[in-house]
């Protein structure tokens, strides 16, 4: 129901077709290169298909959490096997900006301080779509207002953590109003879950009786000063799913694709690279990796270093090194009819 304040930034902008083939869209990289465009206000933007960064076993997170590198441990045992992708050999629509720091913070500056509340920034996208449609000859027009339809800050967020009942629901709202569901978070359902189909492999986890404080900081308010040496990425006590990022840790040379688990503070879940392994992340998270750092008496189950679902070591990505980072696209004359 609010009102936001638009600006537009440029229009007429060019945006490549879709890459079909050697044939039609020769050297594509070259022919997608010139959609980038630096703007006047400081922005350079992108419009155009691009290969999904994106890396998940859906197939088996959704069938009772079964990861194939040990699903021989589940309760419904088959042989250990590698991961899945579900998302190789797709494409997206993407929209790609790169911003300066200083139109992000909120006095204009460029922060240095890791330590500064001035150097974090939270995140999140929504889609909306207008609340009537007329079909007519083939065509369909919207009509009425516009009404949100989903939103996502931190990955996996509403698939895992929010409960099917609910998902509707928190993807028409905006994050300020996410201490509904913080509950959610606390206790999520996967946690509890996960000692049950692994029998005897999660005891600590399984004897963990107590909110995930844990959880919450990641997840809902940021990272707190004193957590994690020279690192927070607090935004606040307001409970809200974003996408949280201190823009003060430069990036590292040698990024550590577990993020702050793997000891690389600029990564996941400060803001999100596109090799950062999430789902490997969260679902160590929620098996407890992180609340030792809320709770120190707590000792994580040993499965829980091993933890993968097992798509980023067959990861088939051909990630750039500059704008828009994610890869060129797959030809539809390489890519068979599913």
């Amino acid at each position: 129901g609010r009102r936001a304040k638009s600006t537009l930034l440029a229009s007429g902008l060019a945006t490549p077709p879709c890459n079909i083939g050697p044939r039609s869209t020769p050297d594509y990289a070259t022919l997608a290169s010139k959609a980038v465009k630096k703007l006047q206000s400081g922005e350079t933007v992108f419009a155009g298909q691009r290969a999904e960064g994106f890396f998940v076993d859906l197939g088996s997170v959704f069938d009772l959490a079964t990861l194939r590198p040990f699903q021989n441990l589940h309760l419904i045992p088959t042989a250990a096997a590698p991961g899945v992708d579900a998302l190789a050999d797709v494409n997206v629509h993407s929209l790609a900006i790169q911003v300066p720091i200083s139109d992000l913070t909120v006095d204009g500056s460029v922060p240095t301080d890791p330590m500064s509340s001035k150097a974090v920034i939270g995140v999140w996208g929504a889609a909306s779509r207008q609340k009537g449609g007329v079909r007519s000859g083939g065509s369909r027009s919207g009509v009425g207002p516009w009404v949100q339809v989903s939103r996502l800050g931190n990955p996996l967020f509403n698939e895992v953590i929010v409960p099917l009942a609910r998902k509707d629901e928190w993807n028409s709202q905006g994050p300020a109003d996410d201490n509904e569901f913080a509950k959610y978070v606390a206790r999520p359902e996967l946690a509890a879950l996960l000692p049950v189909l692994y029998p005897g492999v999660f005891p600590n986890l399984a004897a963990l009786d107590k909110d995930r404080a844990d959880l919450l900081a990641i997840l809902l308010t940021g990272i707190p000063a004193g957590i994690i040496p020279g690192f927070q990425n607090f935004t606040g006590t307001t409970q809200a799913d974003e996408l949280r990022l201190n823009v003060a840790i430069p990036p590292s040379p040698n990024p550590n694709r577990l993020g702050i688990l793997g000891g690389d503070l600029a990564g996941f879940p400060n803001g999100r690279r596109v090799t950062d392994d999430v789902v490997t992340i969260e679902l160590r998270a929620v098996a407890g990796a992180t609340f030792p750092l809320v709770d120190p008496t707590f000792t994580p189950d040993g499965a829980v270093a091993v933890i993968e679902d097992g798509t980023f070591t067959n990861l088939d990505r051909d990630f750039l090194g500059v704008f828009p980072y994610l890869g060129v696209p797959y030809a539809g004359y390489d890519v068979p009819a599913a």
